[in-house]
This record gives C-alpha cells, sequence and structure tokens, in this order.
C-alpha cells in the first residue's frame, strides 16, 4: 500500500472547498465502525476557520469514510441543526426546576464528540449513533454570554441511526440522557467564574461512548468527563434508550443519582467535583474489560490511559494495581493528535486537528510476566503496510527512543539509541538487548516492547520503518522507538 502524502500542516487546504483533499485533516473527537464494506468515521463540530459550517447539508457531526483506514474521503453528518427534542426536553427539565424557559432561537448549542456502532435490531443492521449537544446557556436567567451566579446549562446525549450512511440519510431517535446533579433542583449557584469545585453536575453528559458486551449481550452507555467521573449506564439493545427511564435529573444524594443515571466506574479524584478527565471508552480482550480515558488539557498535555477489570461495573485497576474506581490510577501511555502551537510560524497551529489511526498492541508487563498483556499505541500512526515478521539484523542499528511518562505540559523529544550486533546498547539506553523473533517482542535491559512494521510520517518523503511501544522497568512509562 501506498502511504499517503497529504500535510499534516493542512491550512492550505483547510477551506470548504477543499474538503476532497483534507483525508483525516479537520477531524476531533474521531469514532469509527465498520459498515456496508466501509469503515465510517464521524467527529466532533471543528475544523480550521470552522469551515465544515459552510456545508449545505449534514453540517454537524461530519464523518468521513474508508476501505483501508488510510484513506478517507468526506461523508456529511447526520443533521443539519439541534433536533426539536432537545429545546423541548430542556424546557420540561428547566419547568421541573421552577425556571423560565430559553428561547429556541437563543440557545447557543455545542455539538461535540459521537459514537458510532454496528448493530443489528430486530433483524436490520444499522449504524447506531449517539452524539452530545450541549447547551451553553447559564441556568438561571438563561443567557448566553455573562456571568449570572450560577452554572451553564446542561448537555444532552441524543441517538440516531442510519442504513445509508454514504448520503447522510439518519433517522433521529432522540432524546436518551443528559447531565445530572445530586444537589436537587436548586443546587446551581457558583461562586464565581474561576471556581470549580462548586459544580452543579455530577455526571456531565458528554463523551458518549456504546458498548456492546460480548459476553452477555448486553448494551451500555458510558459517559461523563470533567466532572465526578465516568458513569455506566445500561440500555434496551432494540430501542438503544436506557433499560430503565432515568427520570429527573438531579437527587439530593450521588448514591441515589447513580441509581438511575448510571453507575460511577472510575473517576481521577474522588472528592472533586471537577477533574481533567473526558473520553472513556471500553473493549475487553481474554478475561479483561479495558476502559480509556483522557486527562488534562487539549494541547500538550492531554494524554491516554487504560485500566482493567474482571467485571464491567468494576473495579477498575492500572498496571500498578491502583484502584481508577476510587482515583489512584494513572498510567500514561499514548498522547494527543493535534499539532503543537507555532509551527511552521502558524500561531493558531495547535488548532490543526489531524484524525490517527494508531494501532494497538498487546504487550507484556514485564519481561518475567509473558501472559500478562496489555495494550500499548504504537508511536507512528497506521498506513496498512503488510504485518511481515522482523529479524534482530534489521534491529541492529540507530533508533529514535522516547520514555513517555506523565509530567505536565512537557513535550519530549527523542534520544539516539544504538542497538549493536553483539547484544548491548548505548546512547538513551545502556546494558544489553534481546529479541525474539517469533513474538516480536524486543527486551530492553528491564523493559519490553512490540516491534512492528509501520510508516514514517514525519520523512519525506514518508517510508516504511519499524517500530516499538511496550512496558518500561517502571510500568507507567511508555518506551517508544523509531529505527532510522
Amino acid at each position: 500500500m501506498r502511504i499517503p502524502d497529504y500535510p499534516d500542516d493542512y491550512s492550505e487546504i483547510a477551506s470548504w472547498g477543499d474538503r476532497g483533499k483534507w483525508n483525516l485533516a479537520n477531524v476531533h473527537d474521531p469514532s469509527v465502525a465498520y459498515y456496508d464494506g466501509y469503515y465510517y468515521m464521524y467527529c466532533t463540530d471543528a475544523s480550521y476557520g470552522n469551515e465544515h459550517l459552510k456545508a449545505t447539508s449534514g453540517v454537524h457531526f461530519q464523518g468521513r469514510r474508508s476501505k483501508d483506514l488510510v484513506n478517507w474521503t468526506y461523508v456529511p453528518g447526520p443533521m443539519n441543526d439541534a433536533p426539536e427534542w432537545v429545546s423541548d426536553k430542556l424546557d420540561e427539565i428547566r419547568s421541573g426546576m421552577g425556571l423560565d424557559p430559553i428561547p429556541e432561537e437563543s440557545l447557543n448549542y455545542g455539538y461535540w464528540a459521537p459514537v458510532v456502532r454496528t448493530v443489528t435490531v430486530e433483524g436490520r443492521t444499522v449504524l447506531r449513533m449517539y452524539y452530545c449537544i450541549v447547551i451553553n446557556n447559564s441556568i438561571k436567567t438563561g443567557a448566553s454570554g455573562g456571568f449570572d451566579g450560577s452554572w451553564t446549562e446542561r448537555a444532552f446525549i441524543g441517538m440516531c441511526e442510519s442504513t445509508d450512511p454514504a448520503d447522510g440519510v439518519w433517522e433521529d431517535k432522540g432524546y436518551v440522557v443528559c447531565s445530572s446533579s445530586d444537589k436537587g433542583p436548586d443546587g446551581w449557584a457558583r461562586r464565581s467564574e474561576s471556581y470549580w469545585e462548586d459544580a452543579y453536575f455530577y455526571y456531565n453528559a458528554i463523551e458518549p461512548s456504546y458498548y456492546v458486551d460480548e459476553n452477555s449481550g448486553r448494551h451500555y452507555l458510558v459517559y461523563g468527563s470533567w466532572h465526578s467521573g465516568f458513569a455506566l449506564l445500561e440500555l434496551d439493545p432494540v430501542s438503544g434508550k436506557p433499560l430503565v427511564e432515568p427520570g429527573d435529573p438531579w437527587a439530593d444524594s450521588p448514591g441515589e443519582l447513580s441509581q438511575r443515571f448510571g453507575k460511577r466506574i472510575a473517576t481521577r479524584n474522588a472528592a472533586s467535583r471537577w477533574q481533567g478527565s473526558e473520553a472513556p471508552e471500553l473493549i475487553y480482550k481474554d478475561g479483561y474489560y479495558y476502559l480509556f480515558m483522557a486527562y488534562d488539557a487539549l494541547e500538550v498535555p492531554y494524554n491516554t490511559r487504560v485500566v482493567r477489570s474482571e467485571n464491567i461495573e468494576g473495579p477498575y485497576y492500572d498496571i500498578t494495581g491502583r484502584d481508577c474506581s476510587a482515583g489512584q490510577g494513572d498510567w500514561f501511555y499514548a498522547s494527543q493528535a493535534r499539532l503543537p502551537a507555532g509551527v511552521n510560524g502558524n500561531q493558531h497551529s495547535n488548532a490543526l486537528m489531524m484524525g490517527h489511526v494508531r494501532r494497538l498492541v498487546w504487550c507484556p508487563s514485564s519481561p518475567s510476566e509473558l501472559d500478562d498483556l496489555w495494550p500499548v499505541a504504537l508511536p507512528e500512526r497506521y498506513a496498512g503496510l503488510p504485518g511481515t515478521k522482523v529479524t534482530r539484523d534489521e534491529l541492529v542499528g540507530v533508533w529514535e527512543h522516547i520514555d513517555l511518562g506523565y509530567d505536565y505540559g512537557v513535550q519530549r523529544s527523542s534520544e539516539e539509541l544504538s542497538l549493536k550486533e553483539d547484544g548491548t546498547m548505548a546512547g538513551a539506553l545502556e546494558g544489553s538487548w534481546s529479541y525474539d523473533e517469533q513474538s516480536g517482542y524486543l527486551t530492553l535491559g528491564d523493559s519490553i516492547v512490540c516491534v512492528e512494521r509501520e510508516a514514517d510520517w514525519e520523512a519525506s518523503p514518508r517510508r516504511k520503518t519499524i517500530v516499538y511501544a511496550g512496558i518500561g522497568s517502571d510500568p507507567r512509562v511508555t518506551p517508544s522507538g523509531a529505527r532510522r
């Protein structure tokens, strides 16, 4: 397969008229599902210069599709405007809180982070999407902009389905769940715009992930960010709505709220109502449920973590055995997919969002525990290269090596590492190395990494190379490397 040559700095082709050249440019918070011979990807409403808003149909939650996960073409999203049910449901909730309705024309909408999955419903296979629409008006007065002594309004998660996503034909199915509070209907006062720990909402209804349990056949929504943690809510497989109607989005305690709006399965800080965590995602492998999540600010600090559990409801533990359900886990394994500020003299280059498809490999937790596998992301993007085995002779030479560990806001640079023919190392690491060609496991001193073929996307022109990623002697650190 030919390695794509589209630029990562796509500011020159960011216009709506150039969308045929975008490929994975202007993609943020992507979710992918395979349907009817294509991989379909949908994302948050965001593009450089907001060029996607020039679309005449399928404006929101723009999409892409691909045959190979490498070359992508634009497809429309599921809607041009917010569905009517959003403002209707908001007014219903505000009425229950003793508040005036907000005129629909005054609502300030945000369209965030959809998730798509292929499901078979009563013999019919559809592409099902859960999407998030945020209301950015204040709770107290309904004003859009300015501080009125209250928190901003809630987020809603809705659902739609399609059998013709290529043409942007979707049927909206309406309300699923919304942001919910353990402070009752009237605990929305806020001390100041700079104070976060009195947050009204316990669960924030954004960043939904949809998981179908291959063991039980049960369907779940995992959602929540930047508040008290992630909720696991069971769904009816046919309707796609909550198995039990959650009712009013408020309660007098976290326990009462969790009975209706989902069990909290992870939190960064059990005592905090405002914490930098978002984007939960679940997968299952070999007896464990793996929960991925993102932490910190959306620029250089952004990082992705993973914990696991033998039970979908938890508790979830990190690689060192800390309980994420109690706010203790912090294993960092991968980084963000956007450019830093100041690239090529562009002061807004950190607004350039390039969708990345990176392959996960399953790496032993240490050289002595080869059966204890954890997921690690390769350092280069997926390019669909043939997966032929890498030989020991190919590893001898000079590498770019980075130890990815948590250091807030620090963008790490690679160091030179030499793997010598005699099995010794020099440069970034010292000591000995060994390689098992059958498994593809490379041991670097006390660390173990998985070796794979990928593309060097930073080379000009781009070329084939060999990469590795794995688990360090400190298991919270991911050693990553690329062959020069």
